[in-house]
C-alpha cells in the first residue's frame, strides 16, 4: 500500500454540462461553491476570480508518493495561484534542479562500478542539467517519459534564467508551461496510480512487484513510504494519516505478487 500526495479539485471547478441529470448538477454545484470556498479561504477574496482561474488552469496535482519534491510542488502552485508569476517559474526549474540532485546523490553510490560514477561520484551539487539526466538514464533510474520531460523543463529553465525582454509580458504563460512539464515528471517519476513498471493493481489497489523491491530508487523513494501488508489488510482511515490493520493469521510468510493478488481478489469478493 502507497501513502500518495494529490489534490483534484480543479476537475470539480467546471461548470456543470448540460447534458447531466438534474441531480447531478445540482449535486456538482454544490461542490464547485464547497471548493471556492475552500479557495476563498486558502488565499484570500482579492481578485478572486482570476485566482481560480489559476487553479484551474494548472489541472490536477499529479497523484504522487511523498518525496522531497511534494512541499515544493505545493509551494510553487500556490505561487502561480495567487499570480506571482515570475516565482512560480524559477521554482519550477529550480525543484526540477533539485529533483535530479537528489536522485544523483542519494543513488550514485550503487553504481560505483558504472562510467558515468567516475562523473559524479565527486560533486556535491550539480547545475549540469544533460549530465545529471543522461547519468540517471543510463542508470536506470528514470523512465523514458521523465528523461524527455527533464530536457524540455531544463529548456525552459535556461530561457527564465537568462536575460529576456519578453518575459516582463509572457510570465504566466512561461511559468504555466514550466509547472505542467514538472507535473509531467511527477506523474511519470514519482506516480502513485500511474502505469510504471514496479507497480501491479489488485482491484483498484497498487503495490510494488517483489522484483523491483531491491531497486535503489525504489528502496529510496518509494519503500519507505510504503505499508508493508498482507492479502487480508484493512484500511481504516486515510484522514488524517493512514491507519491500517493487518492483525491477521497468515498461513504463509511470503507470497509471490500473483499469489497475493489472487488472495487479495477472494478476500475482498468471496464467493
Amino acid at each position: 500500500m502507497i501513502p500518495l500526495d494529490f489534490d483534484t479539485r480543479a476537475l470539480l471547478l467546471e461548470s456543470a454540462q448540460e447534458h447531466w441529470e438534474e441531480q447531478a448538477k445540482v449535486r456538482h454545484e454544490q461542490n464547485r461553491k464547497q471548493i471556492i470556498e475552500g479557495l476563498k479561504k486558502q488565499f484570500g477574496d482579492l481578485a478572486l476570480e482570476d485566482k481560480i482561474r489559476n487553479f484551474i488552469a494548472l489541472g490536477v496535482k499529479p497523484f504522487s508518493v511523498i518525496a522531497f519534491h511534494n512541499r515544493f510542488l505545493d509551494q510553487i502552485r500556490n505561487a502561480f495561484v495567487i499570480g506571482s508569476y515570475y516565482p512560480a517559474l524559477t521554482g519550477a526549474c529550480s525543484l526540477g534542479e533539485r529533483i535530479l540532485n537528489h536522485l544523483i546523490l542519494t543513488l550514485r553510490d550503487y553504481f560505483k562500478g558504472t562510467p558515468e560514477y567516475k562523473k559524479v561520484y565527486k560533486k556535491d551539487s550539480f547545475d549540469n542539467w544533460p549530465l545529471a539526466i543522461d547519468t540517471l538514464r543510463s542508470w536506470s533510474v528514470l523512465l523514458p517519459d521523465p528523461t524527455l520531460k527533464f530536457h524540455q523543463l531544463y529548456i525552459k529553465r535556461n530561457e527564465a534564467i537568462h536575460f529576456k525582454p519578453e518575459t516582463d509580458r509572457n510570465d504566466r504563460e512561461l511559468a504555466l508551461e514550466a509547472i505542467i512539464v514538472l507535473q509531467e515528471i511527477v506523474k511519470g517519476q514519482f506516480g502513485s496510480i500511474a502505469p510504471q513498471p514496479w507497480f501491479f493493481w489488485v482491484t483498484g489497489e497498487v503495490y510494488i512487484k517483489k522484483e523491483w523491491e531491491n531497486n535503489p530508487f525504489i528502496k529510496h523513494v518509494y519503500l519507505p513510504n510504503c505499508v508493508l501488508v498482507g492479502y487480508k489488510h484493512r484500511v481504516e482511515s486515510v484522514v488524517p494519516q493512514w491507519v491500517v490493520n493487518d492483525q491477521f493469521e497468515y498461513e504463509k510468510d511470503a507470497l509471490t505478487d500473483e499469489e497475493f493478488a489472487q488472495l487479495r481478489q477472494k478476500d475482498l469478493y468471496p464467493r
